[in-house]
């Protein structure tokens, strides 16, 4: 997740302080990915010495108030514009587990797999209760993409166990 990007984002709409940035954001996402404030204010500070955001002006309680530069406002087009790529994967929590399960002596991966199966299944039915009473177009979206990940996550759940009964079925020393 790009953070920068962001509260670029959201300072293109209109200036703001840090826990104005922290409320806005989570706002948008429904706190899908709660946002630490010593985040947000590093990255401002990152930001502003980028010249890409200026802090000047403070609020009436002392906030100081950060507004998009020019520069800023073409770093967000530039972001807009693009795609996000896709050459470097994130990490996978889930599929290293996986991985190491399925050659682990002595553990259950089947067992593992289907757990995870359950759990996912309960966060996509939350996902899905939570759809239905939102009107808010941002939190729709940000929920379809956490159900669209979990529908896939479960079809390769299912795709993982079917592969380990396969190779179980096999007889010894068959291929793999």
């Amino acid at each position: 997740m790009s953070v920068k990007h962001a509260l670029l984002a959201l300072l293109d709409e209109e200036p703001m302080y840090g826990y104005q940035l922290r409320a806005a954001f989570e706002e948008r996402t429904a706190s899908t990915w709660p946002l630490n404030i010593g985040q947000v204010y590093t990255t401002l500070s990152r930001l502003e010495r980028d010249g890409l955001v200026e802090g000047g002006d403070t609020d009436d309680d002392g906030h100081q108030i950060y507004k998009l530069t020019e520069a800023g406002h073409g770093e967000l087009t530039e972001w807009f514009g693009g795609a996000v790529p896709r050459s470097q994967p994130a990490r996978d929590e889930l599929a290293i587990k996986v991985a190491l399960a399925v050659s682990a002596p002595g553990l259950d991966a089947g067992a593992v797999i289907q757990r995870q199966r359950a759990a996912t299944m309960t966060a996509l039915q939350g996902y899905n209760r939570l759809k239905r009473g939102t009107a808010d177009l941002a939190y729709g979206l940000v929920l379809d993409s956490l159900i669209f990940a979990a529908e896939a996550e479960v079809r390769w759940l299912d795709h993982c166990d079917a592969r380990l009964r396969r190779v179980a079925a096999q007889p010894e020393g068959g291929a793999p």
